[in-house]
């Protein structure tokens, strides 16, 4: 459990697809990039200490909009430093898309009522290295995995290993 990391209101997959992408990183490790941990999720909104009122508002909007199915439309980099963090970006339902940017706007930590829905899949990777990441990706990821199903919304406290069942 990290101390330093934000708490979350997120979207977990279904096992099935969350193991594919496990298997993903596996394939990108054996391929010489750094080894990706983290547990793959989609984020809605977060801050250091997530407000009780936002909290609450996922719990009352997110059941409507959860399953519901995001589609891969491509790839993203985010960063402009010497660690870049590559991500699938994904559509979402406007449902989900509405509920996202809702709660990002009652995040006194948020942006505003602004999403942008990506599933991370190379997190802080040197800047060197994200091109021949980002071919590898497209090599290995399988053709039919076009779309990500967000299973279920928790509300994610890892400085305490704490974690909510939203929806």
């Amino acid at each position: 459990m990290s101390v330093n990391s934000p708490e979350n209101i997120l979207l977990n997959l279904p096992d099935e697809q969350a193991a594919t992408v496990r298997g993903i990183f596996d394939e990108l490790a054996a391929r010489g990039f750094p080894r990706q941990r983290q547990t793959p999720h989609i984020t809605v909104t977060f801050s250091p200490n997530m407000a009780p009122h936002v909290v609450e508002r996922a719990r009352e909007i997110l059941p409507s909009a959860v399953p519901s199915e995001l589609s891969r439309r491509g790839v993203v980099v985010f960063g402009t430093g010497k660690k870049q963090t590559v991500a699938w970006l994904l559509e979402a339902t406007d449902e989900l898309e509405n509920a996202a940017r809702e709660l990002s706007a009652l995040n006194p930590d948020g942006r505003g009522p602004r999403w942008v829905p990506h599933l991370t899949v190379g997190l802080r990777l040197p800047r060197d290295v994200v091109p021949s990441y980002i071919d590898a990706l497209s090599q290995i990821t399988p053709r039919e995995f076009k779309s990500i199903t967000a299973a279920e919304a928790a509300y994610w406290r890892p400085s305490v290993g704490e974690r909510v069942v939203l929806a």
